[in-house]
């Protein structure tokens, strides 16, 4: 298994005309714009009702600009910007977004059933929660899927 470090390049132009590379590229676009659909629902509620509420608030706009930052890193072509590190950079946004959707999505349950830095979820914006989970449980299934293909890859081009 490759670490981090050792990473293959990501296919180049002409090799994302194959089947297992357009899965890949399209995991890899859903993913990102799911990540930025998290910053984007946390952006909304941060301004609509948690601005004023202690660490909270201050969590909702540190989600959205590291869901910013993230999402357009994978949809950026940093693995060529990164040189030889480009398939390790690519691989680590898509782990820190994963680990950023679940744990969002974690702290969202654990604060509707008991208090978390002193605050209980209230449910006042039902289709804001819905979509902060729908967001959240699209960027770990999509980004689990394109690390799955490209660790996939990874193995056939060893």
């Amino acid at each position: 298994m490759p670490t981090l470090s050792s990473a293959p390049p990501l296919p180049r132009a002409a090799d994302w005309r194959t089947p297992g590379a357009a899965w890949w590229l399209a995991t890899r676009t859903l993913g990102a714009l799911a990540t930025l659909a998290v910053g984007a629902v946390h952006l909304q509620q941060y301004l609509k009702l948690y601005s004023g509420v202690p660490t909270i608030g201050t969590l909702f706009l540190l989600n959205f600009a590291g869901a910013t930052v993230l999402g357009l890193a994978l949809l950026a072509p940093i693995e060529r910007v990164a040189g030889r590190h480009g398939g390790a950079a690519v691989t680590l946004a898509a782990v820190a977004a994963i680990g950023m959707a679940a744990t969002s999505y974690v702290f969202l349950l654990i604060s509707e059933r008991t208090p978390l830095f002193g605050w209980v979820e209230p449910g006042y914006d039902p289709p804001a929660l819905a979509a902060a989970r729908a967001s959240e449980i699209a960027t770990v299934v999509l980004l689990g899927a394109f690390l799955a293909a490209h660790a996939t890859h990874s193995r056939r081009s060893s």
